[in-house]
């Protein structure tokens, strides 16, 4: 297929991208230059840069940036390894036990993360199971601070996200023909170097894919951590979602709030350009 048979066929979805996607965040970039408030919204009036001086000037802006990495940087990592681990264990599995467990895992994705976050939490909380093993442990109540909050918010999306990748690996491991394994068994490979050498480069298109869609979900993540903070801001657990909410809805400067929106969004462009240029060299490599 050339590329203009493939630009005919792609026009209606690159044209419900633009309305989606190029629309909004033209809007954005407008507002961000402006002081907007729900009063005003009609008649914004323009003030230059100011937004952006406020935003980067702003203590609490770099305190959630900083908690925004730090979720990417912790998370991401533990989701892709367990992802992938779980999925070589599932793959061994023929019965049809190998159905059972894959629902089983899949089971962070169907409950709803309010719910989950809700119940994950009232197991750390007085009477909870995981209160309870703590006070047993350590002979001490669990307390939530700073440093608990947000190593509980860590884990959640640890458990919340995981299922992506192992679906993703399982998927791609499907597709690996056994000649493969078998050949470079009969080599002498060892398992360790099968999966190093042969399933690794196999996945690693999918790799590449399962890391960029998850660096987006955990630094966009808002719902499980206001579920955990509760929007209080001694957990110091406020990430760039949380904190543009708090400034579009509760201190209602929209103009700041869409400045925010424009630089997490270059932000996260900056994050991932490297990895879209490597999939699209490795695209490119293939043809």
């Amino acid at each position: 297929m050339n590329r203009k048979t493939f630009y005919r066929f792609t026009a209606p979805s690159n044209l419900l991208m633009l309305t989606l996607m190029v629309f909004p965040i033209v809007v954005a970039v407008f507002m961000s230059f402006h002081f907007v408030t729900f009063r005003n919204i009609g008649s914004p009036e323009f003030n230059g840069v100011q937004n952006y001086i406020y935003i980067l000037s702003d203590p609490k802006f770099w305190q959630a940036f900083r908690f925004s990495i730090l979720i990417v940087i912790v998370t991401v990592p533990f989701q892709l390894v367990i992802g992938f681990i779980v999925a070589l264990l599932l793959d061994q599995v023929q019965t049809r036990l190998r159905g059972i467990l894959l629902a089983g895992f899949l089971l962070p994705f169907i409950v709803v993360p309010v719910v989950g976050t809700m119940m994950y939490k009232q197991l750390f909380q007085v009477g909870g199971l995981y209160a309870w093993f703590f006070e047993l442990i350590f002979n001490q109540s669990f307390v939530f601070n700073s440093t608990s909050v947000r190593t509980l918010i860590l884990f959640q999306l640890i458990w919340y996200a995981t299922p992506y990748p192992l679906v993703v690996f399982f998927a791609g491991l499907q597709t690996l023909p056994e000649t493969h394994l078998e050949a470079a068994e009969v080599d002498g490979a060892s398992k360790f170097q099968q999966v190093f050498y042969v399933i690794l480069p196999h996945l690693r298109p999918l790799l590449l894919m399962a890391t960029m869609i998850l660096i987006m979900d955990m630094y966009r993540m808002f719902d499980t951590i206001l579920v955990m903070t509760e929007q209080n801001p001694i957990y110091h657990a406020e990430n760039l979602m949380m904190y543009n909410f708090r400034i579009g809805m509760q201190v209602q400067r929209l103009g700041r709030a869409n400045a925010t929106a424009v630089i997490t969004i270059l932000c996260v462009l900056v994050v991932l350009i490297p990895w879209l240029r490597k999939t699209y060299l490795q695209v490119m490599e293939k043809e």
